[in-house]
């Protein structure tokens, strides 16, 4: 190899060296961004519902399971640098369950059966992750 092209080899690792630490860097600051702003909107809730002259409803405790399950997200990704998909379908399934409570009494048959319907399905895939995690693990344990 000439000078030049050894030249070139160490700007583009120098470079990719950068692109990597800035990309993790930005992740990481938006992480801690969801979490604080996750941890904001809790707080907003815990204030509204002791503010309150009644109990909390049941559409306020979700609410407090969907910031709860935001949190456990980024608190796993922060522990094994990986994100589980199950976890973004166990908020989806929660954000249903809350709104299948707190509007079911507006509600039709038919749109009380689709959301309960999604909420199945998500549940099913929930089943399908975690059997196919254990069984196909994207990182095969070392003998």
């Amino acid at each position: 190899m000439t000078e030049q092209t050894m030249r070139l080899l160490r700007i583009k690792r120098a470079v990719d060296m950068g692109g990597t630490l800035f990309i993790s860097v930005l992740h990481n600051l938006m992480l801690f961004a969801i979490a604080a702003a996750t941890i904001w909107s809790a707080y907003g809730e815990f204030t509204h519902i002791f503010e309150g002259i009644a109990a909390p409803t049941l559409k306020d405790i979700l609410l407090l399971f969907i910031y709860l399950e935001i949190l456990a997200m980024v608190g796993v990704y922060f522990r094994t640098h990986r994100l589980p998909v199950r976890f973004l379908v166990y908020i989806a399934i929660t954000a249903l369950t809350r709104v299948l409570v707190v509007d079911v009494k507006t509600m039709d048959l038919q749109e009380i059966l689709v959301f309960s319907g999604s909420i199945l399905t998500l549940t099913l895939a929930v089943l399908v992750l975690k059997f196919g995690s254990t069984r196909y693990p994207s990182h095969p344990p070392t003998e």
